[in-house]
């Protein structure tokens, strides 16, 4: 699923691209792609017919377009979701959900989703946020983020430290590869319990997490297979950097420890056991 890099590497693609732009029609092709817009396809189309991008907005692994009339068109990759510019007339994409045309008659934004588990919808007066949105967290990179805030409330928790890291209403954005990558950093196994963890390791964990985040984005993102890509459909480069997700069996670049996976809330958990030593009590 994209985390925060691969979210704002299209943020800014579509921020550049669409930006002063006035939608001409939306056609929508499958219904489930706008199944958070409740009130049906009709009026999705109806309310962002005529509509001008103000802009294009971020938090955590969401993001949104405020709209010149207060309201927000905002949506969710899930796990398999592209939002790609193209030429009018260009050949549609097999998963092509969502079609956006604007008057300038310049390039179309397409929503392409294989496995329909992203969406979009509009959200009136959410131009600043959608309230839809309101309850998760700021990312570690957002400005108006505070350290200790989140140092303090990560050492208030009683979990395993990788869950916190990806509980989207402590801090928003960080995902799987990402948890892996700042824990293995910060020489933090994924099971440390957050109440023994001291504020200068939960300060160092953070400062990892920007770390990784930045130069992440600074990649294009983490591209595995072609359902990633930018608005251009160009794949992100930061898997050639990973540490230890998905290295299972290869040497730890810092120990050449062999790298262990774990079974982690149905997903994996990759670490280094000689770096990343095991808690004694650990928190699963």
């Amino acid at each position: 699923m994209p985390e925060l890099p691969e979210v704002e590497t299209v943020r800014r693609g579509l921020e550049r691209w669409v930006t002063g732009r006035t939608i001409d029609s939306v056609e929508v092709f499958h219904p489930r792609s706008v199944r958070r817009h409740v009130t049906g396809p009709e009026d999705f189309v109806a309310q962002l017919r005529g509509r001008t991008v103000a802009g294009v907005d971020r938090r955590g692994k969401y993001f949104w377009f405020p709209l010149d009339d207060g309201a927000a068109l905002y949506g969710h990759l899930g796990m398999s979701g592209q939002l790609l510019l193209q030429p009018p007339g260009a050949t549609d994409e097999i998963h092509l959900r969502v079609r956006f045309r604007f008057r300038d008659d310049g390039p179309e934004l397409r929503f392409v989703d294989q496995r329909t588990f992203g969406g979009l919808a509009v959200s009136p007066g959410g131009s600043e946020l959608p309230k839809e949105l309101a309850h998760i967290a700021l990312d570690p990179l957002d400005h108006r983020f505070v350290d200790e805030e989140f140092v303090t409330a990560l050492r208030r928790r009683r979990t395993g430290v990788k869950r916190a890291l990806l509980d989207q209403t402590l801090i928003s954005g960080v995902g799987n590869i990402y948890a892996d990558e700042s824990l293995w950093r910060a020489k933090l196994h994924w099971a440390r319990p957050t109440e023994t963890m001291t504020r200068p390791a939960a300060r160092l964990l953070l400062g990892h997490v920007k770390d990784v985040l930045t130069e992440a984005i600074g990649a294009g993102g983490t591209s595995f297979d072609a359902l990633y890509v930018n608005v251009n459909g160009e794949s992100g480069y930061f898997d050639r950097s990973l540490a230890v997700y998905g290295r299972e069996g290869e040497p730890c670049n810092r120990c050449a420890t062999i790298v262990r996976r774990d079974p982690f809330m149905n997903r994996s958990s990759f670490t280094c056991p000689k770096c990343q030593r095991r808690p004694r009590r650990p928190r699963l």
